[in-house]
């Protein structure tokens, strides 16, 4: 059980169960080190943690196998750092073992840094992360090389354990625009060629477990993204935001599956690799090879790539292999074995299939297994390119496409075949007890091979409750399946409107097959039983979206500025002092600190205000205002617009040194305009919205202190100070706020939210007196202010389809400087930088909407400068299939409006 990587949530993510550990922002103690108050602190989520884990691990018949307590941090005080860190991870792991998790707990080193391995605090199972592609996804490819010493530092660290990586890079972050490309553009960057050069090399390497960043990201919802990333944490994940699968996965897919069968990986040891010819000949120095050997049953994988990792080429060459019959020059039919590109390739030799072994082969393994009573081989590879597999028979195999599969000379006893794959269809190559299935990439993108469900604990865990599994080509995806008898039932996901060809490997005795549910026409094979054939075809299934275009109604969501707008409720802004290190700039002599956390205002949009009786003397004030990356801040005298301020990220987000550093917080004159100031009190209005705190550093969490909010003001002219000092996040601040569904992260202050009029269930007699205007029209006037607009509207999708679908934000005003946040059914599921982007879509999932029901939209619309916003909010389908998981409940549904007491 791991902790979220920390660096993409506000503070990174501290415990914040119960709501009082929000508090651990404005502690006099050190974060994450053990002193008495950041103890006091966590304890009550650590235990509450704890308790959970104890229940669910695997000693307990849960799945649980490993809690990771902390992730990249240091252990020992360091230059810049607070002392206690080493203590703070002795005291989680006391608390987990007083509570009765017994499991091996470990961490995630933030490189290869030592820590945690020995000494004070350390855990039992030692991780290192590794992010060697950059991030940034404008290139096409990441430039970086490979990096070749896991295995070396592995060794001279902790050599009894399993080299793990707890945090491996499979996409990138991305920053706030307007120089951000996107998502899509990260799938592309770290892509299947990605995959297979830097995962792959991490077996070259002897890593033997490892995790991902990541495999599927999702929606960082509400306010839970930290300030340098937007809503969206796809980060060109292999399984898309909307949960959609790309070519990315199909690779990851294909390790997956190679994996899984090739067991003798397991116990793998690195040989040596092709510096020393004598270990590891190879023809061409081009090319750099690894040789991994299992010390028990002999089986042998060569894992080659580029000895230039960043070479793009395509390159040949001859291998020298060792196997149970003797050495052997690869290939035997052919001049040289190939990699096409910046990729890897994997030769294995003596590689167990169910009972059976390959001698070797220099094509791309998928599946190894026992299918029924028949050892199965699946071997696949890119058209155009020849392999080859060496394997031995009983008698004469018998081939079912000799183009795709040619018999050569016989090597050491083993039946030679010239590989070439077709671009589509199946060859298969058997006898009587063992079956060679070879196809192309593209065909094995196609393939599934879903665990049979086993008995126990853990039914559907491959290798402790279900060691069978069946082979099916065709759907889009397969999650499931069960034999019962001769009869296999199959659940997954196929194209609409289309004529799926489904091909099945099962046991000899399958007759019978069904796919969700419904029964299949199947064809079995003449010649190979067990080998069904079938035809799908779905109807065209349309999913009808309602048009957003009219039929909202509208609020004036910013009365903070009106001259009858009391602030008599708000939080009085009066402390001294602060526990964060980053301290005010400037201010009135004995003024108050202005920072929202030390008021309970972490989250979303702030306001404050500044009363001051005026001489008439005064020309403006300075403020410095904080928010984080790409924040902004509008301020208003009196009612009257003075200006807005803005900060701006950085791209790409981690590259030292930073060429043009983001902007958190701004210092700038706000003149007062002529005949803005009054006889008597004046009243300064600011509202920031805060982008999300700071992450903390490896050596110093104190980074998490973040100082939101006004970090510096005075008003100039003359002597005037301010009188008082006023502050109003959202309803309740992180303690007390009313809506507990859905959580501390959910609510900003804007005065809509402090309302609940983003909630469902908001009756006609609240909105009877708001005026019908649609976002496309924009705010009433030209004047900078928020607008909140609030539309009802049902989905009828049938529970047989499973629909990806998103909210789509365009710019059709005259003012580019504009913000958004978006919500559907009372969850914060967007937010809109309109100046900046990158991110206009936003994919809300089944769950957060109800697919067959009633839904409610909400937009808040912030215009920072004078001039016409008009926003178009439309809905869209973005990929539909036929298949499913079946209807799902509408989280938070009962979660309704209610009145709000004190509302201020």
């Amino acid at each position: 059980m791991r902790r979220p990587p920390l660096a993409d949530c506000p503070t990174g993510l501290q415990p914040k169960y119960p709501t009082r550990l929000r508090t651990h922002l404005v502690l006099s103690g050190y974060l994450r080190t053990n002193s008495s108050s950041y103890t006091e602190a966590y304890t009550p989520y650590w235990e509450y943690m704890a308790e959970i884990t104890a229940k669910n691990q695997i000693t307990a018949g849960g799945p649980v196998i490993l809690i990771q307590i902390d992730n990249e941090y240091v252990q020992y005080d360091s230059s810049g750092g607070n002392p206690g860190k080493a203590g703070y991870f002795a005291d989680l792991q006391k608390a987990l073992r007083k509570k009765g998790v017994v499991i091996p707990t470990t961490y995630n080193d933030p490189g290869m840094n030592g820590n945690f391995v020995s000494g004070e605090g350390k855990v039992d199972l030692y991780g290192i992360d590794s992010y060697t592609g950059g991030f940034d996804c404008r290139i096409g490819a990441p430039l970086t090389s490979v990096t070749t010493n896991y295995y070396q530092y592995h060794v001279a660290t902790n050599p009894s354990q399993p080299l793990f990586i707890p945090e491996f890079q499979s996409g990138s972050i991305e920053p706030w625009g307007p120089t951000s490309v996107g998502y899509e553009r990260c799938r592309i960057t770290f892509g299947s060629d990605y995959e297979s050069l830097f995962n792959i090399n991490l077996w070259a390497n002897n890593v033997k477990m490892v995790s991902y960043y990541m495999a599927y990201g999702g929606t960082s919802w509400g306010h839970i993204p930290f300030h340098k990333v937007y809503t969206s944490y796809d980060y060109g994940a292999a399984i898309a935001e909307n949960r959609w699968i790309t070519p990315k996965y199909q690779e990851l897919k294909r390790q997956g599956l190679f994996l899984r069968s090739a067991k003798e990986f397991i116990t793998t040891d690195v040989v040596g690799n092709s510096t020393n010819s004598a270990v590891v000949p190879v023809s061409n120095s081009d090319v750099y090879v690894t040789y991994l050997k299992n010390p028990t049953t002999g089986a042998g994988l060569y894992i080659a790539r580029h000895t230039d990792s960043t070479s793009n080429s395509t390159v040949a060459f001859k291998l020298g292999i060792n196997t149970s019959s003797g050495t052997i020059q690869v290939p035997a039919s052919s001049s040289g074995i190939t990699i096409p590109g910046r990729r890897s390739q994997i030769t294995v030799t003596d590689f167990a299939y169910g009972s059976s072994r390959a001698l070797y082969t220099t094509a791309s393994v998928l599946f190894a297994g026992t299918v029924g009573s028949r050892d199965v081989l699946y071997l696949y590879g890119e058209p155009g390119i020849q392999y080859e597999a060496a394997i031995k028979f009983s008698g004469s195999p018998t081939t079912t496409n000799s183009n795709v599969a040619s018999p050569a000379a016989s090597v050491h006893g083993a039946s030679l075949f010239k590989i070439k794959p077709s671009s589509s269809g199946l060859t298969f190559i058997y006898d009587s007890s063992r079956l060679i299935i070879v196809s192309s990439t593209s065909v094995a993108d196609t393939f599934w091979s879903p665990a049979i469900t086993g008995s126990g604990n853990y039914a559907s865990f491959w290798s402790f409750g279900s060691t069978s599994a069946v082979l099916v080509w065709g759907p889009q995806l397969v999650r499931n399946a069960e034999i019962q008898g001769s009869k296999l039932s199959i659940t997954g996901d196929v194209q609409t409107a289309s004529s799926t060809d489904i091909t099945i490997i099962g046991p000899a005795n399958l007759s019978s097959v069904s796919l969700n549910g419904k029964p299949l026409a199947v064809t079995p094979s003449p010649k190979i039983k067990g080998i069904l054939s079938a035809k799908y075809s779905s109807l065209k299934r349309s999913v009808n979206l309602p048009n957003l275009s009219s039929g909202w109604k509208y609020f004036d969501s910013l009365p903070e500025i009106k001259p009858n707008y009391s602030d008599k409720d708000w939080s009085l802004a009066d402390k001294k002092t602060t526990n964060s290190p980053f301290k005010p700039y400037y201010g009135d002599s004995n003024g108050p600190i202005l920072y929202g956390c030390e008021y309970k205002f972490c989250e979303g949009h702030v306001f404050w205000k500044g009363h001051f009786n005026a001489t008439g003397q005064e020309k403006g004030v300075n403020l410095t205002i904080n928010g984080g990356e790409a924040f902004a801040a509008s301020v208003w005298l009196n009612g009257k617009f003075l200006k807005s301020t803005y900060g701006k990220s950085t791209y790409p987000a981690y590259t030292w040194p930073v060429l043009d550093p983001a902007i958190e917080e701004t210092d700038e004159f706000f003149e007062f305009p002529a005949k803005s100031l009054l006889a008597g009190e004046n009243v300064l209005t600011i509202l920031h919205d805060n982008m999300g705190l700071n992450e903390t550093n490896d050596w110093n969490a104190e980074t998490s202190k973040s100082p939101r909010g006004i970090r510096g003001y005075k008003l100039q002219g003359a002597d005037t100070t301010f009188d008082l000092w006023k502050v109003q996040g959202k309803l309740g601040g992180y303690t007390d706020y009313p809506d507990k569904t859905r959580g501390v992260l959910n609510e900003g202050g804007f005065y809509a939210e402090r309302a609940g009029y983003h909630l469902p269930a908001l009756p006609a007699s609240v909105t009877n007196t708001w005026a019908s205007r649609n976002p496309v029209q924009g705010l009433p006037t030209s004047s900078p202010g928020v607008g909140f607009f609030r539309k009802q509207f049902t989905l009828d999708i049938d529970s047989s389809l499973d629909a990806a679908l998103s909210f789509d934000f365009k710019d059709l005003g005259s003012n580019p400087h504009w913000r958004a946040t978006l919500w559907i059914n009372g969850w914060t599921m967007g937010r809109v930088v309109g100046d900046m982007g990158p991110q206009f879509k936003f994919p809300v999932q089944e769950g957060i909407l109800n697919y067959d029901g009633t839904n409610v939209v909400a937009v808040a619309v912030w215009s920072l400068e004078p001039g016409a916003v008009k926003v178009d909010v439309s809905m869209a389908v973005d990929a539909v299939v036929e298949g499913g998981i079946g209807k799902v409940d509408v989280v938070g549904a009962t979660s309704t409006w209610q009145p709000r007491t004190g509302l201020v």
